[in-house]
């Protein structure tokens, strides 16, 4: 198969088929490319995983990191959003196979970058809010400050963490996000 056109309608079937060695998300069966992360946002997704890696050592939930497939309403081969959050959490390891995420994340942590500020804030928050995300983090690097958005009966409510801030991780009782190690000086 080619590469996706805009103007048609995909599936994960269809995304699985692409080979063209590029990052893809599907938002409604419509393909979006992704750019390469900066350093930045390298740095920071870096320091998440690592602080979320060390609280869940030996607990069962799992923290994972982009590339990965999410395939957020759970409908396979047959899924038309297909995600990959910079920084996930997975509780339920069913969900989980060879290919990616079969379904919603625990967690999704998402960097912004210019070119994914407006699908992070309003298209995906709105998809990660009804598949049911029960924590969803927006990280803006050039504010350094991170959104925090807790499933609360079906909506999202956010409180918002700058960088000298520690984060309570709603989701994982006990673990804590300390903010001056994800932004330093």
């Amino acid at each position: 198969m080619g590469l996706p056109e805009k103007e048609q309608h995909y599936t994960y079937a269809d995304y699985c088929a692409w080979n063209d060695g590029e990052r893809w998300e599907l938002i409604d069966g419509v393909p979006y490319l992704m750019t390469a992360p900066s350093i930045t946002h390298q740095r920071i997704l870096g320091e998440l995983h690592r602080q979320l890696a060390n609280f869940l050592d030996g607990k069962p939930c799992e923290v994972l990191v982009a590339p990965l497939d999410v395939r957020l309403n759970a409908l396979g081969d047959n899924d038309e959003d297909v995600f990959q959050p910079d920084v996930l959490v997975v509780c339920d390891e069913t969900k989980l196979d060879e290919k990616g995420l079969n379904g919603a994340p625990d967690i999704a942590i998402e960097i912004l970058s210019p070119s994914s500020a407006r699908l992070d804030k309003a298209i995906k928050f709105n998809k990660y809010q009804r598949a049911g995300v029960r924590e969803y983090w927006i990280v803006d690097s050039t504010d350094k400050t991170i959104t925090v958005f807790i499933l609360e009966n079906g909506q999202y409510v956010a409180k918002c963490y700058t960088e000298t801030d520690i984060i309570p991780v709603h989701v994982l009782e006990g673990c804590e996000i300390s903010l001056p190690k994800v932004f330093p000086d």
